[in-house]
């Protein structure tokens, strides 16, 4: 039986990765009880969606590469990103409207950029 998703991270910069989503996202975590410094966050509810590498949709076509993609939810996109800021949080590019939900790019040290986003759309996560 699975019992749940576990999603990596790959940073240039695991230490500051790390600090990032313990202090400023406030994430609880275990650690590699052999390999100090290592740790293993609980990151919460998750859903997972599956998008077509090709679709043509209102007359508009996309074409993505295979790839994995880890966005973050949260109920008020304005109020988490306050909060997120007073933790010495930083975002990249603008609050964007989507179909989907309302979204902005959360920068994460040493790693690439996690999507935030208020969701639009039914959530799976609470089922």
């Amino acid at each position: 039986m699975i019992t749940a998703a576990h999603l990596l991270i790959y940073s240039d910069d695991p230490e500051a990765t790390r600090s990032f989503l313990r202090d400023v996202l406030g994430w609880a975590f275990v650690e590699e009880p052999d390999t100090p410094g290592w740790l293993i966050f609980k990151s919460g509810p998750s859903e997972l969606g599956v998008h077509p590498t090709h679709q043509t949709h209102e007359g508009v076509t996309y074409d993505n590469p295979r790839h994995h993609s880890i966005s973050l939810m949260c109920d008020d996109l304005a109020e988490t990103m306050a909060d997120l800021r007073t933790k010495g949080a930083e975002f990249t590019g603008p609050v964007e409207e989507q179909d989907y939900g309302i979204t902005v790019m959360l920068n994460v040290p040493g790693a690439d950029d996690i999507m935030l986003y208020e969701p639009r759309h039914p959530t799976a996560y609470s089922l």
